[in-house]
């Protein structure tokens, strides 16, 4: 698979695997060993960035937590000196929405369980989940730096940041990249790509299917399972949004007729012809959908393509799209 770059030197798969989904907002937890097997197929498939984060936990049938750490990093551990694996910190689920702690002593407490749960000596890439408002980025960035010092982590990045905080962040300590929610339902973050390529930041696009709609496996007929699936609150996945997301879905039908492609192919292709630093991280737990992403990576897109396709994204209307959990008030 084509490789691409992330700020100065971090080479991963131009498509990387997101890994939430295994054991989190998708449905109760998926069977450890049939998805270690998975990520041993993505690996044999040249993927080269995982990703998970302390918080993405379910519930396994016998009440016990399924965290996602322990599945993805014991599974890659053949792999380790091959992979990069990113997780994250910062952020904690509730009932009333993220709980947000950025301190320098959050940080070290998660990264320690992060590395326990990983059964790993360091992170390649570690993140900071949620700007919480509370803590300067000058002081989360100095964490970071002393923890690469204390070769604990090898890179950081910041996920869901604005300009601001990530030029001051990166002033302190050199961020590697951003992972900014991305897709042609979602394209909020166009106005960072000056920022990004000032600064040499690399782009990890999360949702780059819009939670897999994009995919058009879906319909208005489709169900998910309340309460451990979040797809059956998104507003994209009501069924009214599908005759809203009409012209949207023709677009990619078309384009994916035209390059003999899927339309979850053209979603994912769209946007790293767009940009050589973005690296989206579709998830998945199905064989025949992790191959099927990794050949957007073959598909080739000009600059004009892009451009038209572009123009008739700002003219349709669409539905709404999730567009993250809340924050909890402190």
């Amino acid at each position: 698979m084509e490789k691409r770059i992330l700020g100065k030197d971090l080479t991963v798969s131009a498509i990387s695997l997101g890994c939430m989904g295994m054991t989190h907002a998708a449905g109760a937890p998926a069977d450890v060993k049939e998805m270690t097997q998975l990520i041993h197929e993505a690996v044999d498939m040249e993927y080269r960035y995982f990703d998970t984060a302390e918080c993405y936990t379910g519930v396994n049938p016998d009440g016990s937590t399924a965290y996602n750490e322990e599945l993805v990093g014991p599974a890659l551990k053949p792999y380790r000196d091959k992979v990069v694996l990113a997780t994250k910190c910062g952020v904690q689920h509730s009932p009333n929405g993220l709980l947000l702690d950025s301190r320098p002593e959050t940080i070290r407490k998660a990264l320690e369980g992060s590395l326990k749960r990983l059964d790993t000596d360091y992170v390649d890439l570690y993140y900071q989940h949620r700007i919480d408002p509370d803590v300067s980025p000058e002081e989360v960035a100095e964490t970071m730096a002393e923890l690469i010092k204390e070769g604990k982590i090898l890179h950081w990045g910041i996920s869901e940041t604005d300009e601001e905080y990530l030029r001051r962040a990166h002033a302190v300590c050199p961020v590697t990249c951003i992972q900014n929610r991305y897709s042609m339902m979602y394209r909020e973050y166009d106005k960072l790509f000056p920022t990004l390529e000032e600064l040499n930041i690399g782009y990890v696009a999360f949702s780059p299917l819009a939670n897999g709609v994009l995919s058009d496996r879906y319909s208005k007929d489709s169900r998910f399972e309340k309460g451990t699936d979040y797809r059956s609150f998104m507003p994209q996945f009501k069924p009214e949004a599908f005759e809203e997301n009409k012209d949207l879905f023709t677009l990619i039908r078309e384009l994916a007729e035209e390059k003999n492609a899927t339309p979850a192919q053209i979603s994912l292709a769209w946007m790293i012809n767009k940009k050589p630093y973005i690296v989206p991280i579709p998830g998945t737990r199905k064989l025949d959908r992790l191959k099927e992403n990794a050949g957007a990576a073959d598909i080739r897109l000009t600059p004009d393509e892009i451009n038209a396709i572009e123009k008739r994204l700002d003219e349709m209307e669409m539905s709404e799209v999730f567009g993250g959990s809340r924050a909890a008030k402190k």
